[in-house]
């Protein structure tokens, strides 16, 4: 059984949830406003930090000028190591001739000899180093040149007064190594959670460094400001903006090494621009990202999402390349139906998301004329939903054993295997409802097991050695 604490705090947290929904339902929101909301006032924010703070760096982008979607991309700093020796050509060792008394080369200074010091140990360092004219003065280390593609710099201050400064990471041309792109819809009943939340925070941290992987983590628009299908197109949106960026970044390496002009004037353009002057390209994503690795991964609701994009991503084929999505995970998914399961008669006073709480949750999600439990939106098993469960990729799904959803998310997972679909169950005993996101069970064994557990299964989709395990 779930701890004393555990039951305190949920008895907290659906009094307040309730007191919320119910706030929603008697005074509805203005529903005109297109741009809608992602994050609600009350919920404790992280802001973003792009200097790979705890090994991963993040950065907020707003991607749609329509809407307020925005995503959250988490760097972790395995994307710095340089390829791997057998992904690129070696570089050959520049010729240059040398002066008598005079050796380029900082392996021939011994340590200790007096021009030792003009080359200290670059174990940690992207990018050249900057010689000082003054032997007294120290190197300072640059992230990044002026040539690379359009992003922010990481500079050390020059010194007391000012000069330089610390703007954030940018990809250099020694350290372009490429990760597979997850894509993460967070968790709140449709009506609460962001992507910049504290808790969702440090679990795309904690992905993102487990998986190797870059989590792009989508800032969806909250009910009941934006009712279905609001959620759904911006993930969809986000998938669809991810190719676009992909096929920019080629577009944009294609004119950086293009030749023209009269006389064989050689022109470079490093970025693609809009009409405003501003960079069109994602400067980590283009160094860094591998669509053609595309995992989804959502949280309760979220996990609705993620399976809607998934099934889009099917019907798209490949419309959507370079972009391919090879795998998808579920955690303890939002469904429910009108004919009940067994978890849903035994658990229905379950822990957290009750459901009580999340019929009114549903109610705010879905629209007045289309509220149905067997809402497609809702009930994967209803008949129709299409594609055919046979063309979906492999699918995990997570489930907690004191959570009143979790039989209706294993007959899902059932009726992909039957059609021969990748698709284990990972049942954790003695949990709860949002036991590896919950800000206040985010750090215990169970949850740090799970993350564990869903990096194993991935990388066996995402591995570019086929089946990787990382035990």
């Amino acid at each position: 059984m779930p701890s004393v604490a555990v039951k305190l705090y949920s008895v907290f947290f659906k009094f307040l949830l309730k007191h919320r929904l119910q706030n929603r339902i008697q005074s509805p929101p203005d529903e005109s406003d297109p741009f809608g909301v992602t994050s609600r006032p009350d919920e404790t924010v992280a802001a973003a930090n792009p200097s790979f703070a705890d090994g991963v760096a993040t950065k907020d982008i707003h991607i749609d000028p329509f809407t307020s979607l925005s995503i959250r991309i988490f760097l972790p700093d395995s994307a710095l190591n340089p390829p791997e020796p057998d992904s690129r050509p070696p570089k050959p060792k520049p010729r240059t001739a040398k002066r008598p008394g005079h050796d380029p080369d900082p392996d021939h200074y011994p340590s200790g000899s007096p021009n030792s010091h003009y080359y200290p140990s670059r174990r940690n360092s992207y990018g050249p180093p900057t010689i000082p004219s003054n032997p007294k003065e120290e190197p300072r280390y640059s992230y990044g040149s002026a040539n690379d593609m359009e992003g922010l710099n990481l500079m050390s201050s020059s010194g007391g007064g000012g000069g330089g400064g610390y703007r954030g990471y940018s990809p250099s041309q020694d350290n372009r190594r490429r990760l597979p792109v997850m894509l993460q819809f967070h968790g709140g009943g449709w009506v609460s959670g962001s992507n910049e939340s504290a808790a969702n925070d440090f679990f795309c941290r904690r992905i993102a460094k487990l998986c190797d992987v870059i989590v792009v983590a989508v800032g969806y628009r909250l009910a009941p400001e934006n009712r279905f299908p609001a959620a759904f197109e911006d993930g969809l949106k986000v998938l669809n903006w991810l190719g676009k960026q992909a096929n920019l970044a080629e577009c944009s390496k294609s004119m950086g090494n293009a030749r023209g002009g009269s006389g064989g004037v050689e022109f470079k353009k490093s970025h693609i621009v809009d009409t405003f002057g501003a960079s069109m390209v994602e400067p980590w994503l283009a160094a860094h990202g591998d669509p053609s690795r595309c995992v989804l991964l959502g949280v309760s609701c979220g996990a609705n999402i993620a399976d809607y994009v998934a099934r889009k991503a099917v019907e798209a084929g490949r419309r959507l390349d370079p972009v391919k999505v090879v795998a998808q995970v579920l955690i303890y998914p939002f469904f429910i139906g009108s004919v009940p399961t067994h978890s849903e008669i035994k658990l229905a006073n379950s822990y957290f998301y009750d459901k009580a709480m999340c019929l009114l949750a549903w109610k705010l999600f879905l629209p007045e004329d289309e509220f149905s439990l067997d809402h497609p939106a809702a009930n994967p098993l209803i008949p129709g939903r299409g594609p055919p469960l046979k063309l979906m990729p492999p699918t995990l799904t997570v489930v907690a054993e004191h959570d009143w959803m979790r039989d209706r998310a294993i007959a899902y997972s059932e009726e992909l295997r039957k059609v021969n679909v990748d698709a284990p169950v990972l049942e954790y005993k003695d949990a709860v409802h949002e036991f590896a996101t919950l800000d206040m069970l985010l750090k215990t064994p169970q949850a740090q097991a799970c993350a564990e557990d869903i990096a194993i299964w991935v990388k066996k989709y995402i591995s570019l050695r086929g089946h990787e395990f990382s035990y």
